[in-house]
């Protein structure tokens, strides 16, 4: 109780000298010639647009919240299947993935012309939880005690009795670290919606609406509320997972996880199963086109672009587009998630062996993810600039974090009595980290690089799309105003495929590294 209150009285103070030196540099214009307003203006604005701000705020709130909780539902629900039967798992990966990999940039624009109403919103809100709270699931699911598993099971417990009283159980730390990552994200997806897809009403169409008038005060108010949003919804599910944490913590690492898949599989089933993965998003890509009854024109299928990139009179103009863009965004996409992981496994470290530190540091770092980034992108705008320094900048501010989340939970879930071993032998606390408590969270470290690789890409894409006009992001803004709905889908195409492709890599890397560690392994 008296470390909360010390927590909650350095939280208070940072926040006020960081308030103090923002309106001393706001004030004297040290920024970008004013481009970072001071606090008191900013207040000011929000008070004059105080009018304006209650349907806008309404509309995004709705979307946002029917979409965190329809997303989060299917995903608990898919996590626990996936868990039950990684057959099912690995059938799905495919799709699992290209939901989240999918650019919410490119696919607003065709939503709000097959969608009517606040759907668009909503199923890119839902989008946005989906893979994220899936994946949480999954882990906590697969990483339960198999000691228990087999207690009660020897006392006649069913599958069912198993995972409602153990693996449910282990998970619930899990879920609750991916919820807080989900809660944000569904504010993000709604907002990208209303930005992309047009609407009367929404903090997205109401940024859009002030970007061209020249007012920071007023763009910096827009943001902080969106802000103030995603960053309460993230509170919320902290203090949840505060008050619930204590009855779900392992007191002795497991020392019979199970090694994972089997490798009795003959060739042919794994061939097949492999081609089931790949083929699965297309045949479900080509269905939801044929069921929704959008125009030929705008809807396009995957033989609609194979036609356009490869059969088309325009095929060898299109790809030469397609690979330039590709040729600029996809170097910054590697230096950008290499740079948020490497971030982000410095401050887990730091998070246990230097709490105050974290506890001083986090105020910033929430207000970096919960921002939503059309409206933080703008406004780095004018502080950095339309160079490669705002993409790097974006893309770390959007894989960091999620990874930070993951990894820190991993970290927090060693238990205590594992790490004093070493420590009765005269080890350090770095050699205490090294041999014990790293080893252990492995498998959140390669689940908080799987999310990164999605994440990353779509930082980048973003940053183009609305601040640097180079790359992907860029090509996708230029195809809209084209009205060429060939390129768009084939750009939305090659970033799931690509990201697709970098989580396979990613999986197969874990499946090895685990596999030396006796450690379970991903299906």
């Amino acid at each position: 109780m008296r470390r909360h209150a010390v927590w909650q009285s350095t939280g208070l103070r940072n926040a006020l000298i960081l308030l103090a030196l923002w309106e001393i540099i706001g004030q004297l214009g040290l920024v970008a010639g004013g481009a970072l307003p001071p606090p008191s203006d900013i207040l000011i604005r929000l008070w004059q647009d105080r009018g304006d701000y209650p349907n806008h705020i309404g509309a995004t709130l709705y979307a946002s919240v029917m979409g965190f909780l329809i997303g989060n539902a299917v995903a608990i629900a898919a996590g626990v299947a996936f868990a039950l039967s990684p057959a099912l798992l690995r059938l799905f990966r495919g799709i699992n993935i290209a939901a989240f990999a999918l650019p919410p940039i490119a696919i607003a624009p065709i939503l709000a012309l097959t969608m009517s109403g606040m759907a668009p919103r909503i199923t890119l809100a839902a989008l946005g939880v989906y893979f994220v709270t899936m994946t949480a699931t999954v882990i906590g699911l697969s990483q339960a005690d198999s000691r228990a598993e087999d207690v009660v099971r020897a006392y006649g417990g069913s599958r069912w009795t198993v995972l409602r009283l153990v693996q449910f159980r282990g998970a619930v730390p899990s879920i609750l670290a991916g919820l807080r990552i989900a809660a944000p994200n569904a504010v993000l997806g709604a907002i990208l919606a209303e930005f992309g897809g047009g609407g009367r009403w929404g903090l997205g169409t109401y940024l859009l609406g002030s970007l061209g008038r020249g007012e920071p005060d007023r763009l910096w108010g827009i943001g902080l509320i969106a802000t103030l949003i995603a960053g309460l919804s993230y509170a919320g599910f902290a203090l949840l997972s505060r008050r619930l944490l204590g009855a779900t913590k392992a007191v002795t690492l497991n020392t019979a996880v199970p090694t994972g898949g089997t490798a009795s599989t003959c060739l042919s089933a794994r061939v097949r199963m492999a081609l089931a993965t790949v083929l699965l998003p297309f045949a479900l890509w080509w269905a939801l086109i044929k069921l929704s009854g959008a125009p030929a024109m705008i809807a396009k299928t995957p033989g609609d672009v194979f036609e356009y990139l490869f059969l088309s009179q325009g095929a060898a103009a299109a790809q030469a587009r397609l690979l330039a863009a590709l040729a600029e965004t996809l170097p910054i996409t590697f230096i950008g998630m290499a740079a948020g992981l490497a971030f982000a496994f410095l401050l887990a470290i730091l998070s246990r062996l230097m709490p105050r530190f974290i506890e001083a540091f986090m105020p910033v770092a929430l207000i970096t993810q919960t921002m939503p980034l059309v409206a933080l992108t703008p406004l780095l705008v004018l502080i950095l600039g339309r160079g490669p320094s705002l993409t790097l900048w974006i893309t770390i501010s959007v894989t960091f974090f999620p990874a930070f989340v993951t990894l820190a939970q991993g970290i927090a879930l060693v238990p205590k009595s594992a790490e004093d071993l070493p420590r009765a032998y005269g080890a350090s606390r770095w050699t205490e980290m090294r041999m014990v408590t790293i080893p252990a969270s492995l498998p959140y470290l390669f689940a908080a690089t799987r999310l990164t690789v999605p994440r990353a890409l779509l930082g980048v894409m973003i940053a183009e799309w609305l601040a640097t006009g180079r790359g992907l992001g860029n090509l996708l803004n230029q195809s809209r105003g084209y009205l060429d709905y060939g390129m768009i889908w084939s750009v939305a195409a090659v970033s799931v495929i690509l990201s697709v492709v970098f989580y396979q890599l990613v999986v197969v890397a874990e499946r090895q590294v685990l596999a030396r560690l006796g450690m379970a392994t991903p299906e």
